[in-house]
């Protein structure tokens, strides 16, 4: 019974994966606290996002890697059923937890996203009122120019 040793393997494959959504749950709550924070840092959010980006990197390449084993065990855990039935219960068992980690995650993400957009609003118009302000201290700065600026003047002195 040589594909009895992927099973074990699938098994463990499940486990990190449950592992990385939960990296993947906290990394939505550190970026939910920092898109509430008034006082965001780009560079922090930037690195939340990055982070977040590498886990679901290696979230594809379990789900790649775990698709791959089972395709070669698929044929034995059908026809052998009753000999794997403990495996099969507790890769069962990981795929439920995965699947309301994962609805979990979508929730997280979707109400991220309406903060984020939120917050995007916000520095669109903070930006419009700086560009703003600077066009008014701009136009300011060169009235106040003109105000000191004498024009040349030509007198005749043969008088």
């Amino acid at each position: 019974m040589e594909k009895n040793q992927y099973i074990p393997i699938m098994i463990q494959s499940l486990k990190k994966k449950n592992q990385i959504l939960d990296r993947i749950i906290a990394l939505n709550k550190r970026q939910r606290e920092e898109l509430e924070n008034p006082a965001l840092d780009p560079d922090d959010f930037d690195k939340t996002v990055q982070e977040k980006a590498e886990q679901i990197e290696a979230l594809e390449a379990l789900d790649a890697g775990f698709q791959e084993v089972y395709e070669k065990v698929r044929d034995e855990l059908k026809d052998n059923m009753d000999a794997y039935q403990e495996d099969i219960a507790q890769m069962q068992d990981y795929i439920r937890r995965l699947t309301e980690k994962s609805a979990t995650i979508q929730a997280e993400e979707a109400r991220n996203k309406s903060l984020m957009e939120q917050k995007f609003t916000s520095v669109r118009k903070q930006v419009k009122e700086v560009r703003k302000s600077q066009k008014v201290v701009n136009q300011y700065y060169k009235n106040m120019m003109k105000t000191n600026y004498i024009d040349p003047q030509f007198t005749d002195s043969k008088k």
